[in-house]
């Protein structure tokens, strides 16, 4: 696969990583975790060196699942976990608030290193910015990993323009990952100028919509409550049903392109910036293998223009997560 740069002096990984937050939860029933670990072996086989976790994915069972995966394969890939929130002491939920204190970040990465059976974590994310913790005592606790060995590059997700910057200088930012697709440009306005400025990676999360934009979705479909699309207001009947003129572009432009709606939505990202890596997830290998021939897929200058002028007329419906969630983005 091609490859690609995460930043002026982030990681080289492959131009498409896989998000494996799937493989243990949130997208319904837990899938059969011996399946999931030949998934993630056939992904690096297929060129896949990017694989993202995070503690709170479970928590800890997908970091277990991950690291026991890929331990075979260390030398040939980059593993992706974050820290930054507190989980429910009882086990009753995954996590009761956000949390960056340094002495938190500092347990956390020696808990990921474990679980990983990794000496270092190649590329660590604060999941969501704690309001309650200046960014650069958050960016200072990485800045000392890494002078320990422990973390390789610092990375933030979600977070709002300003703080990448105020980050940066304490401690050079090699990612930034949020959401963004083509149902999710808000990234566009702030946050990928400063990237570009500043010479940091993006790493596009739900590239796909969360399986929206391949198509796959019918009209009649319903989430098992244990699915995190039973409480995403994007997610209901009628948003669904308002948003699917989305898919039909991507659909129109793939049976020109000979590609599936996912591989178009995935081509489109690859062809905003050479410093964007998207990470579906996916639990299927006959679909980690249609995102990954999405990098083969090339979208000329005529065709990006249809895309944006005829997406730009779709208004899309319903917002990203529930208020609760949706407070914890873009600070």
């Amino acid at each position: 696969m091609q490859k690609r740069r995460l930043g002026t002096h982030g990681p080289e990984v492959s131009a498409i990583g896989l998000g494996c937050m799937g493989t243990t939860s949130s997208l319904g029933p837990a899938p059969d975790r011996h399946e999931m670990i030949k998934l993630l072996r056939a992904a690096v086989e297929l060129g896949v060196t990017l694989f993202d976790t995070a503690e709170v994915y479970g928590p800890f069972v997908n970091e277990e699942l991950v690291g026991e995966a890929l331990a075979p394969l260390r030398d040939q890939v980059v593993i992706a976990t974050k820290f930054g929130f507190a989980l429910d002491p009882t086990g009753e939920g995954a996590w009761v608030a956000v949390d960056s204190r340094p002495e938190h970040i500092k347990e956390v990465a020696e808990g990921s290193l474990k679980r990983l059976h990794i000496d270092a974590i190649d590329l660590f994310y604060q999941h969501r910015v704690d309001p309650d913790v200046p960014i650069e005592e958050v960016a200072g606790a990485v800045r000392d990993l890494i002078q320990e060995g422990k973390v390789k590059y610092f990375g933030l997700s979600e977070a709002a323009a300003g703080t990448i910057r105020r980050a940066h200088t304490v401690q050079p930012v090699a990612a930034v990952q949020s959401e963004y697709s083509l149902w999710t440009r808000g990234p566009e306005a702030e946050v990928l100028p400063t990237l570009e400025e500043l010479g940091i990676g993006f790493v596009p999360f739900s590239p796909l919509g969360r399986g929206f934009l391949t198509g796959k979705i019918s009209d009649d479909a319903t989430f098992d409550t244990d699915d995190i699309r039973s409480s995403l207001p994007r997610f209901t009947p009628e948003a669904r049903k308002a948003n699917q003129a989305l898919v039909d572009l991507l659909r129109m432009i793939g049976e020109r392109k000979l590609a599936t709606p996912a591989q178009i939505a995935l081509a489109w990202l690859l062809a905003q910036k050479p410093w964007i890596v998207p990470i579906p997830g996916t639990t299927k290998r006959h679909r980690l293998e249609e995102n990954i021939a999405a990098a083969e897929v090339e979208l000329t200058p005529e065709d990006l223009s249809e895309i944006d002028r005829a997406a730009s007329e779709i208004r899309v419906e319903g917002a990203r997560y529930p208020e609760n969630l949706e407070r914890l983005t873009g600070r």
